[in-house]
């Protein structure tokens, strides 16, 4: 082989959860044989060097006998994961002749290669799709079960490749091959709502923090259906609005979460972490930053289970997410900042050994235990919680009954109504459209707050010392109140129920 031969094939990557293009520049030159990758690629990068030689000679192509010598642009951005072993493949058979590189220049690539030269899924295509269009590309070729997420970019050619011998085909202007079928949509459950028997005004506070995307804290004994009230809050909640399912969809396939053939994440996250879940698996972290369980849960809902137990750091690294709708980790390289606009459901038992404010068994800690249990939980976390209910031990005639509550599809239908009026009334505003997230400002110039809603509130604040972030969200509380009886005014019964919420605690004691 006579000269010095150079291609360059036009691949992604993803920082955070925001695509880039990323320049696989192949330099095939004489010298000894060899083949070396840079750029900052991970391991899965470096070891990709195996699959591209076995995948190239076992596709029926010919792998140069020189020096080859990969580049991956930017080079001071790190690259992660298996997706650069389709374009790097391309990359040196174009450089050495075997393709048409033509269309290389206006098609991006991605895709994992097996060693037989058939293609695999990859991870965070919606994101590098989204930054392909961006960039003005026509195309991407791509593995099929990856076909549908990237479809949902829009302005882009989809192409799939099931092996690198078909994306040299494509290249050449032959024809996609077929995409899967989609699996069917199905709406995840953890149980209806009409499961939970008696529990009135639990069910009450968890259909409004639903309506008005408020964080909620049920405290009681153990097994009285804490857990159970939790995990049917994801039921009831509306079908994530397009944005927010493309923010979902792109969380979850930088994840790897994201089912293959699937296209859009429809239904609102639940994610329900261990608390011993770190800091970093909780908020998201890691040399190279990944989504952690509070950008899963964008869109839906935190759950977390007995909260005292979970790391102090952890806890108290939700209270930026919880107020900005994302979570920012600084690294020596950058910021990233990755999405975290989700609804916080959380459970614990009111005192170490459970039973305080039950009315069946007596509660055994001494004042002091039950000081330093309830300091696990801080006042700037229990301040960003809006719906705090006690859930009492349910009678064994409600158990027995066969009377069944609402059930789910019945209270959905009325949080769907008022987060329309929620939608309505705030139609134009950043930073979310529900009365939880809506700015303050947006929340008082369009709430129609009457006179003695807003006196019941500033008494109880002053009464009860609550900080203006509590006022505020009282006041939030209310709208949402409103919102569910239909009302357009916001009326001081509504207020008096937020504030019930607001402070109810199983003894009286509070935190």
């Amino acid at each position: 082989m006579g000269g010095e031969m150079l291609s360059v094939v036009l691949a992604g990557a993803v920082s955070g959860v925001e695509g880039f293009v990323v320049r696989v520049e192949a330099d095939v030159s004489r010298g000894l044989p060899s083949f070396s990758t840079v750029g900052l690629g991970d391991s899965a990068v470096r070891e990709g060097r195996d699959r591209v030689g076995a995948a190239i000679r076992n596709a029926g192509f010919r792998f140069p006998d020189d020096r080859v010598t990969v580049n991956l642009a930017p080079a001071d951005v790190r690259k992660e994961g298996a997706s650069f072993d389709l374009p790097i493949a391309l990359s040196v058979l174009a450089a050495t002749g075997q393709v048409d590189a033509s269309r290389l220049a206006r098609v991006l690539v991605l895709g994992e290669l097996a060693l037989d030269g058939s293609t695999r899924p990859v991870r965070g295509v919606l994101p590098v799709a989204i930054a392909a269009a961006r960039e003005g590309l026509g195309g991407i070729i791509l593995p099929p079960c990856n076909a549908r997420e990237a479809a949902v970019a829009g302005g882009l050619e989809v192409l799939p490749a099931a092996s690198l011998r078909s994306a040299a085909r494509i290249l050449g202007g032959g024809e996609p091959d077929a995409v899967p079928d989609p699996r069917p949509a199905v709406r995840v459950s953890a149980g209806d709502l009409r499961d939970v028997r008696g529990q009135s005004v639990p069910r009450r506070a968890l259909e409004i923090a639903a309506a008005g995307g408020h964080n909620i804290l049920f405290v009681g004994p153990p097994g009285v259906g804490k857990t159970m009230l939790a995990r049917r809050l994801a039921d009831v909640l509306p079908a994530l609005g397009h944005e927010d399912a493309i923010v979902a969809t792109m969380v979850h396939s930088v994840a790897g979460l994201l089912d293959p053939g699937s296209s859009l994440v429809s239904s609102p996250p639940f994610r329900s972490p261990h608390h011993s879940t770190s800091m970093a698996g909780l908020l998201g972290g890691g040399s190279v930053p990944h989504p952690g369980e509070a950008s899963l849960a964008h869109g839906g809902i935190l759950f977390l289970d007995e909260l005292p137990e979970f790391r102090r750091d952890a806890l108290e690294g939700l209270r930026q997410p919880m107020e900005d709708g994302e979570v920012t980790i600084v690294r020596a390289s950058g910021t990233t900042r990755l999405p975290a606009r989700f609804t916080l459901a959380a459970s614990m038992n009111p005192c170490p050994c459970g039973y305080s404010g039950d009315a069946r068994r007596p509660c055994t800690c001494t004042p002091s235990q039950l000081k330093r249990y309830r300091a696990r939980v801080s006042g700037p976390l229990l301040d960003r919680i809006d719906v705090r209910v006690f859930v009492p031990r349910p009678t064994l005639d409600e158990l027995e009954s066969g009377a069944e509550g609402e059930c789910s599809a019945t209270v959905r239908g009325r949080i769907v109504s008022a987060r329309t009026l929620q939608e309505r009334r705030y139609a134009g505003e950043t930073g979310g459209a529900t009365n939880a997230d809506v700015p303050i400002r947006s929340l008082r110039d369009a709430g129609r707050f009457t006179d003695g809603a807003v006196a019941t509130v500033r008494s109880a604040a002053e009464r009860l010392a609550l900080s203006p972030r509590a006022y505020h969200r009282a006041l939030r509380v209310a709208r949402t109140v409103a919102d569910l009886d239909g009302a357009s005014d916001v009326a001081r019964q509504h207020a008096l129920e937020a504030l019930v919420y607001r402070e109810q605690m199983a003894d009286g004691v509070g935190f």
